[in-house]
């Protein structure tokens, strides 16, 4: 049992590292996809300019999903909570309604798969998965 507890912090140190590695890509792309917007939204001289901008700042927010995710499987003790895959989920099905110009079915479907995830999200709350043990009975009558 011993050589498994020893194994397991191994792979808890190198998991820990790979995050922090993670955490600062994630962060240098968020800044230069700050620099590029800033760029754009200066030298703006096309419709074309504006859709990049546009697209950039869509996938800022994909990027800031992520990062707050990562936070939070670190403050949580490694774990994933499901209301960030979900909202991550929300956020890039909302950019490819957004940039990419499809048919009527298309935007139609992307709509409904929104739905479906804003219904998960409201099933998962309701059944009250997003609270943990860990508070007191006086927090319990507290939303998050």
């Amino acid at each position: 049992m011993r050589r498994f507890d020893s194994f397991e912090k191994i792979v808890s140190f190198i998991v820990d590292v790979m995050l922090g590695f993670l955490v600062i890509v994630v962060l240098i792309a968020m800044g230069m996809a700050i620099y590029d917007i800033f760029t754009h939204v200066v030298e703006m001289s096309s419709m074309n300019e504006l859709y990049y901008v546009i697209e950039e700042i869509a996938t800022w927010f994909i990027l800031l999903e992520v990062f707050l995710m990562l936070l939070r499987y670190v403050k949580e003790g490694h774990h994933v909570p499901v209301r960030y895959l979900i909202l991550i989920g929300i956020t890039a099905v909302s950019r490819k309604l957004l940039l990419e110009h499809g048919t009527g079915l298309d935007a139609l479907m992307l709509a409904i798969a929104i739905l479906v995830l804003v219904f998960d999200l409201l099933l998962l709350e309701r059944v009250r998965a997003f609270h943990t043990h860990k508070h007191s009975s006086k927090e319990e009558g507290e939303d998050f």
